[in-house]
C-alpha cells in the first residue's frame, strides 16, 4: 500500500466525524479503498500483522450485526486480538467508567464501545490517556457508519463535490453523522423530517463550520421537496434502539415519509438508495426500493469493514 500511515496526525479517539480533519477523512477514505483491494490477498495484505500482539477491547451495550460483525473481523484481519466485554460495564454502576477505561488501559489498545449516550463514550476517552476509543454508535452520533457512506459515495461518484443526498426520516444519529461527513465531502445535504423531529439546529451548524466546496446543510418538512434532484437518497429506521415505547406514535407520524418508487422518482435518475440497515421493510423504504438496482446498501454494510480496519490503523499508528 501507498499511505504513509507514519506521518498521519490524528486524534486519540473517534467519537465523532467532527474528530477528524479534511486531511485525515481524504486519507481515511483512501486508505480504505486500498485495504478493499487487498482483501483478495488474505494473509498476503501488507497489512495482515498490522496489529500484532494488540489487543482490542469490545462493549457493546446495544445489539448489533454490522459493527460487530466488522470491527471483530477487521481487528483479526489486522493481526490483533478482540477482546469482548460484558455489556453491564457499559453503564458504570458496577464500578465508574473513569475506572474502567484506566484498567482497560493497562491491557488493550482501544476499545470499541456501542452505547445509549455520548457522555459515556467521551467519559471512557478522557479517563485515559492511553486508550484509544471508538464510538461504534451512541443516541447521539453513528460516525463509524458515516466513515463507510463516505467510502460508498466516492466510489459511486468518484467526485463528491457538488452532489446532493436527501436524507428523509429521524434527525437522528445517523442523520447527524452523515450531515457531518457529507459537508466535509463537500456533498450539500437535505433532511426531510416531521416536525419535532428535525435535524438539531446545533448539527447543521456544526456542519456548516467543516463544509467544504460550499455544501449545505437544508431542512425540509415536505419529503418530495427534499429529494427533488437529488443525487442520493438515504433512510433509517423510524423507531430508533431505545425509542421503542414510541414505535406505534412514529408508524403513524412518519407514514407520508416513507421512501418508495414515487418519492424515488422525485430524485434523478440515476440516483442511489442508501439505508444503514436494519431495514423495515414496508415502513421507511418499500421493499421495491431497497431490492431495485438504485440500492446501494449492502455497498454500505460491505463498506463498514474497509473503513473500520482503515480507522484502526490511523488511530493505532500501526
Amino acid at each position: 500500500m501507498n499511505t504513509a500511515l507514519s506521518s498521519v496526525s490524528t486524534p486519540k479517539d473517534f467519537l465523532s466525524v467532527l474528530d477528524f480533519g479534511h486531511v485525515d477523512l481524504a486519507r481515511l477514505v483512501a486508505l480504505a479503498a486500498e485495504l478493499k483491494t487487498a482483501r483478495r490477498l488474505r494473509r498476503r495484505t501488507p497489512a495482515a500483522d498490522a496489529l500484532s500482539g494488540l489487543h482490542v477491547a469490545l462493549l457493546f451495550e446495544k445489539p448489533s450485526l454490522r459493527t460487530r460483525c466488522t470491527f471483530e473481523i477487521a481487528i483479526r484481519e489486522l493481526g490483533g486480538d478482540v477482546v469482548v466485554l460484558a455489556p453491564e460495564f457499559a453503564a458504570g454502576a458496577r464500578e465508574p467508567l473513569e475506572d474502567v477505561a484506566r484498567n482497560l488501559e493497562r491491557w488493550v489498545a482501544a476499545l470499541v464501545i456501542r452505547t445509549f449516550a455520548q457522555e459515556r463514550a467521551a467519559t471512557l476517552a478522557s479517563a485515559a490517556l492511553q486508550l484509544h476509543v471508538i464510538n461504534a454508535l451512541t443516541n447521539e452520533q453513528h460516525p463509524c457508519q458515516a466513515l463507510a457512506d463516505a467510502l460508498t459515495l466516492r466510489e459511486r461518484w468518484g467526485d463528491c463535490r457538488g452532489r446532493t443526498l436527501a436524507f428523509v426520516g429521524d434527525g437522528n444519529n445517523v442523520a447527524t453523522s452523515l450531515a457531518h461527513v457529507a459537508s466535509m465531502l463537500g456533498v450539500n445535504v437535505h433532511v426531510a423530517s416531521p416536525v419535532g423531529y428535525e435535524l438539531p439546529d446545533s448539527v447543521v451548524q456544526e456542519a456548516a463550520a467543516v463544509s467544504q466546496h460550499g455544501a449545505e446543510v437544508r431542512l425540509f418538512t415536505d419529503p418530495r421537496d427534499a429529494v427533488a434532484g437529488a443525487d442520493a437518497v438515504y433512510t433509517d429506521v423510524w423507531t430508533s434502539m431505545g425509542e421503542e415505547d414510541e414505535a406505534a406514535a412514529r408508524l403513524q407520524i412518519f407514514a407520508p415519509y416513507q421512501v418508495n418508487a414515487d418519492l424515488m422518482a422525485c430524485a434523478l435518475p440515476d440516483a442511489a438508495f442508501m439505508h444503514c440497515l436494519p431495514a423495515h421493510r414496508g415502513e421507511e423504504v418499500t421493499a421495491d426500493v431497497i431490492e431495485s438496482p438504485a440500492s446501494i446498501v449492502f455497498d454500505q454494510a460491505e463498506n463498514r469493514l474497509h473503513a473500520q480496519k482503515a480507522l484502526l490503523l490511523m488511530l493505532l499508528g500501526a
